[in-house]
């Protein structure tokens, strides 16, 4: 992806990206467990992150809770995580989870008009309210107290609780791989199409029941 940020940015003058071979004992230590774990494979932050270990242990346990263990369905937590990745134009987010979100049974017609920064046609209640409130969030920083009552209502306490974090994290992930230039993974497919911008603004979803 090009983007005119309005200064430099080159991958040489990033931190490295240590393979396994080169890691230290303690940095191996991290990369085997995150192996061996759900992800089954490091990619993504961790590359970056992997450069301070008790920061990384602590990421990729935060990370694998908030990714497999809410109370939201797969689908739903992939909308909001693409929604991260569109907002912060992060290719890695985007090539990874646009393409789990597609296998979790999002519609294809829904991520291309995320992808595309254009109104989104939801025909899932769900998915609309997820769609609505990682918006505000990211956008303002806040949401409405309709917004807000929406979910609560349907996931608890608990799932406005995890959504919140979800956003959170997701945006601290796009922060690092756009931060370090981390690449995209051998094998996933093209990193979110740029729009021009070095954020992009996110519209109102529309609800066609």
């Amino acid at each position: 992806m090009s983007q005119d940020y309005g200064f430099s940015v080159s991958a040489n003058d990033r931190v490295t990206l240590p393979s396994a071979q080169d890691m230290s004992p303690e940095q191996r230590v991290i990369h085997d467990a995150v192996v061996n774990g759900p992800r089954g494979r490091m990619v993504g932050p961790l590359r970056a992150v992997i450069h301070s270990p008790e920061l990384a242990d602590k990421w990729q346990k935060f990370g694998e809770l908030l990714r497999y263990r809410t109370v939201l369905p797969e689908r739903l937590s992939e909308l909001a995580i693409i929604v991260c990745g569109r907002r912060w134009n992060s290719d890695v987010e985007w090539a990874i989870h646009s393409r789990i979100a597609s296998a979790a049974g999002l519609s294809e017609i829904v991520i291309a008009a995320l992808e595309n920064a254009v109104t989104v046609p939801f025909t899932d209640i769900e998915e609309h309210e997820v769609y609505e409130f990682s918006r505000l969030l990211l956008l303002h920083g806040q949401v409405s107290d309709e917004v807000y009552a929406a979910i609560r209502r349907r996931w608890g306490d608990r799932g406005v609780v995890e959504l919140t974090g979800l956003v959170g994290y997701y945006s601290m992930v796009a922060l690092m791989v756009n931060t370090h230039l981390v690449p995209i993974p051998e094998g996933e497919g093209p990193g979110i199409r740029p729009l021009g911008a070095a954020l992009t603004d996110l519209p109102a979803s529309e609800y066609r029941p």
